[in-house]
């Protein structure tokens, strides 16, 4: 699924293949640069710039504060046909002498490439530029839509997709982009800045050139952010400083990847689907969603409002482990009325960190009236699922109550009330052997998760397998 160039391997548990290739074939070598074909001899990170070993990638721009500039009252503004320009003048996001070399490839293309990093390939990338650019406080579903289908459009040409954006609304759209692009099989990154990539002090550079380096070079094949050094899944992400670089957070999920002085890839996190699919884009959105957030003394006209036609999705925000008000019958008989009408409501705490949990009797009156549990999931995930469910046509009411409850693209943890019996057996080595520390008990985890998936395996126990994986078992062991 996760693919270079015809001529490139990519192991689903690491970086880009770096095998020796066969040389024999020394005498063609110019006759298929001439002719435009990827040519890879060697994966030598000293020869890729002689032998034409790249991977390409398609950054697609469509505003927001990293290609802003100031006007004549110093507030910042979009300024169209200035990327390509500026890009070309940072010699750390381009190096002229490797782009006429591989400007041989692309004869009819603006082209940049990025300096040699040390990774498995050089990073040749084409910025797309949107007309008008936005504002990502403008951005709509419409817009959503329109991304999707341009990396629909590129998705065979090129290896990777960055997504340049406005900050405001970057986790709706990594989002929505999670759901729309199914069975995804190339890593698809969004970013942007706090400060615009023409200043002097500018954060945009970096997170463009991370961007670069990790499309480019590794097979993540999900929608993600990346800002301050780290790789966010998409749609385990907000938007938590308006002032700080470290913009972005995703509470309940550690980053996908870290980069420091190296790059570290947490492989076990990373999503990856249970079937192997032909790539396609859902491009069609519900629009009859919203988020009504509970709060003391909500009256029930509010609510009654906000439940009414065209309204078919809610996003219900409640208090804690997803709580409401049980004493307030007038509210419940709304939810429930709403509920038969077919609306589907979806219950998600106002918290950022932890999640839904029906055990308490306040969470468990919602469960009662029809209202689901929307687990750990972000509003900005459980608004664009909502939306992207009720969009399909083939399936019926049930179905999609059922499916906001499933993890479909990594966006929420399951919620299970027994215990996986299994764990217990991590817990009593920790104890007997009197670990303390992260490494030592990640070191034992990894040592003994291969034999006990290999005996759930042999049962062939779904569940069981389900919720490991859900605790982080890698099932690629």
């Amino acid at each position: 699924m996760c693919s270079v160039n015809e001529d490139f391997n990519i192991d689903s548990n690491s970086r880009l293949d770096s095998d020796e290739v066969n040389t024999d074939a020394e005498s063609s070598y110019l006759q298929d640069l001439i002719n435009g074909k990827p040519v890879r001899k060697s994966n030598s990170l000293h020869k890729m710039k002689l032998e034409g070993n790249y991977s390409k990638v398609l950054v697609i721009y469509t505003g927001g504060t990293i290609g802003m500039i100031r006007n004549e009252r110093g507030a910042y503004v979009s300024q169209s046909n200035l990327m390509d320009l500026k890009v070309k003048s940072y010699p750390q996001l381009h190096d002229p002498t490797a782009a006429e070399e591989y400007g041989i490839m692309f004869p009819d293309e603006s082209i940049m490439v990025l300096p040699d990093t040390g990774e498995a390939c050089r990073v040749v990338y084409i910025i797309q530029e949107y007309n008008p650019l936005l504002d990502s406080s403008n951005m709509t579903m419409d817009d959503w839509i329109r991304i999707a289908m341009d990396i629909k459009k590129a998705y065979e040409e090129f290896n990777g997709f960055i997504v340049l954006h406005g900050t405001d609304t970057m986790a709706y759209t990594a989002s929505a982009l999670s759901f729309m692009l199914e069975n995804l099989g190339k890593t698809v990154i969004i970013t942007g800045s706090q400060i615009p990539l023409y200043e002097a002090r500018s954060d945009g550079r970096d997170n463009l050139m991370n961007s670069l380096i990790i499309a480019g070079n590794y097979c993540i094949p999900e929608v993600t952010i990346l800002f301050n050094n780290k790789l966010l899944r998409g749609n385990r992400s907000s938007k938590i400083s308006t002032s700080s670089l470290d913009a972005f957070s995703s509470p309940n999920l550690s980053p996908l990847v870290k980069m420091g002085i190296g790059i570290h890839v947490e492989w076990r996190n990373v999503f990856r689907p249970s079937s192997i699919e032909k790539f396609s884009v859902h491009n069609s959105l519900n629009h009859n969603v919203g988020l009504l957030r509970l709060f003391p003394s909500i009256t029930v006209e509010v609510v009654r409002a906000f439940l009414s036609p065209p309204i078919e999705g809610v996003v219900l925000q409640t208090y804690g482990a997803g709580n409401g008000p049980s004493q307030r019958k007038d509210l419940f008989d709304e939810f429930k009325r709403a509920h038969r009408r077919g609306v589907v409501i979806v219950n998600c705490t106002q918290c950022s960190l932890g999640q839904v949990d029906p055990s308490y009797e306040t969470g468990r009156a919602l469960v009662d009236v029809g209202v689901v549990p929307g687990s750990d999931m972000t509003l900005e995930a459980a608004l664009t699922k909502l939306s992207y469910v009720l969009s399909k046509k083939e399936w019926t009411i049930q179905t999609k109550r059922n499916m906001m409850k499933a993890n479909l693209r990594g966006e929420l943890t399951v919620y299970k009330e027994t215990k996986f019996e299994d764990l217990d057996v991590v817990t009593a080595i920790i104890k007997t052997l009197r670990l303390s520390s992260s490494e030592e008990v990640d070191a034992l985890r990894d040592a003994i998760s291969p034999a006990i998936l290999c005996s759930i395996v042999s049962e062939g126990n779904l569940e069981k397998l389900e919720i490991m994986r859900q605790f982080g078992a890698y099932l690629c062991l």
